[in-house]
């Protein structure tokens, strides 16, 4: 089932700039809960999930309510999750379903949605495979997923026990063809793959440097083949979620308190940037910068959430009426 509002609170979708702090409100509902916009290549248009369905805002809309919404259609894909991303030639938005797979669905950037086509192969019996969609690579044929499975086939998936040993790892997934490649295999929860701007490397939230502290996620950098790991950010905050401007110089993530676990709705985090040097890693010297403090977490900026000219990013939160 999609996430519904609680008694008394709204969702609403706001637009940020991260060097002077100004905060617009694009949409509110007390109605709709809308997570994880996507800002379209070409400026125009915020994209969000709501009531498991996919649906777009004008990006330049101010104070509007669900009514502004406009619906992607995506014929038989099943009830989607925030995980979804727009191809950067526009001609396709990817989206990841409730099924566990993930699915194309045509965009032109002017009429959207239509016909979609499944993307994932068929899952591996016994393992209650999903896959979940964080990133696209520039060139757009190559995905970025979370890959989240049980190590190895057993009678019944759904067993707790057996769930108990599931894992998320980090793969790479054709687009064309569905073909996935692993970048992770191990016991270490991944999430939030994506892609640096120049499809070079690949930024991750991981809990493998957490040092048997449930929940203690932090931010790496690797290459495409999982080579050359670079932790990131070492704090006692819960950090989730890295997304590269557009440009290349800036790290935006959401930071929930300490010992939170895993990304849970409904919390107190902080937004924070770091400035990025040629290298693509963070300017030495430098301390992150919180950038906006909301109620939210998951759904705030699961999946790529800048503005093309990187001057601005969209982000949810989810206050008290």
């Amino acid at each position: 089932m999609p996430r519904i509002l609680l008694p008394g609170q709204r969702s609403r979708l706001l637009v940020v700039d991260p060097a002077t702090g100004d905060v617009q409100v694009v949409l509110e509902s007390t109605r709709v809960l809308v997570e994880a916009p996507n800002w379209s290549p070409d400026g125009r248009w915020l994209v969000v999930n709501g009531d498991g369905l996919l649906w777009r805002v004008p990006a330049d809309a101010r104070g509007v309510d669900e009514t502004a919404l406009e619906p992607v259609p995506m014929g038989d894909v099943p009830e989607i999750n925030n995980d979804h991303v727009i191809v950067p030639d526009q001609g396709a938005v990817i989206v990841s379903a409730r099924d566990g797979h993930l699915y194309e669905v045509p965009w032109d950037g002017v009429t959207p949605g239509g016909t979609a086509r499944r993307v994932t192969r068929d899952h591996p019996a016994g393992r209650n495979h999903k896959n979940y969609l964080h990133g696209v690579s520039p060139d757009g044929a190559t995905l970025s997923v979370i890959v989240g499975a049980l190590p190895a086939p057993v009678d019944d998936p759904d067993d707790e026990e057996a769930r108990a040993g599931w894992r998320t790892n980090v793969a790479l997934v054709s687009l064309a063809d569905g073909a996935t490649t692993p970048v992770t295999d191990d016991e270490h929860p991944d999430d939030g793959a994506e892609f640096s701007p120049d499809g070079a490397w690949l930024w991750a939230n991981s809990e493998r440097a957490s040092a048997g502290v449930a929940g203690h996620a932090q931010l790496f950098r690797s290459r495409l083949d999982g080579g050359d790991v670079v932790q990131v950010t070492d704090d006692e905050r819960v950090n989730w979620f890295p997304h590269v401007s557009p440009d290349g110089s800036t790290l935006l993530w959401v930071s929930f308190e300490p010992g939170t676990l895993g990304h849970p709705e409904n919390r107190d985090v902080v937004l924070r940037t770091l400035p990025l040097g040629p290298d693509g890693l963070p300017v030495p010297g430098r301390a992150p910068r919180d950038v906006l403090a909301l109620f939210g977490g998951q759904g705030t900026i699961n999946v790529p959430c800048w503005a093309p000219d990187s001057a601005r990013f969209a982000c949810a939160d989810y206050p008290s009426a």
